[in-house]
């Protein structure tokens, strides 16, 4: 299902703006983890208010942090399709959810934060976690 623009504009605006680049297609998402170099966080937005009110939040915050990945990216759940398919491609055993947050290290998951992990949380500890993981893999 794809969500309307009028919905979903703000949603991705939001990481946009802070720097996070867009992951739009299959090929896009490729050419960060396939054979990736270095490190990559890949951040699965989503419309749902526990992106709004924790996830997307936590990442602005923890990108802040001194020590963060070299590339730092989002796919788009219900908009972008193929592309959010490819990038869970990426992290087998793990259930599709969104929204969810992945590291990379040389094209191969070091760090998965699931939604359960996500919800009823604060923005402040999605971060803290994130910049822990930061500081070990980055």
């Amino acid at each position: 299902m794809r969500y309307p623009p009028e919905i979903t504009e703000p949603c991705r605006m939001d990481l946009v703006n802070a720097g996070v680049t867009e992951l739009r297609t299959p090929a896009d998402v490729d050419m960060v983890l396939k054979n990736g170099q270095g490190t990559a966080l890949v951040v699965v937005n989503s419309v749902c208010g526990c992106a709004a009110g924790m996830a997307r939040p936590g990442v602005k915050m923890a990108i802040q942090h001194e020590k963060r990945p070299d590339k730092i990216t989002t796919v788009f759940a219900g908009v972008d399709i193929e592309a959010t398919n490819r990038a869970r491609d990426y992290i087998p055993g793990i259930p599709p959810s969104s929204p969810s947050i992945a590291l990379f290290k040389d094209g191969k998951p070091v760090y998965v934060m699931e939604r359960y992990q996500i919800e009823g949380r604060s923005p402040q500890e999605i971060a803290y976690d994130l910049v822990e993981a930061f500081d070990e893999y980055c």
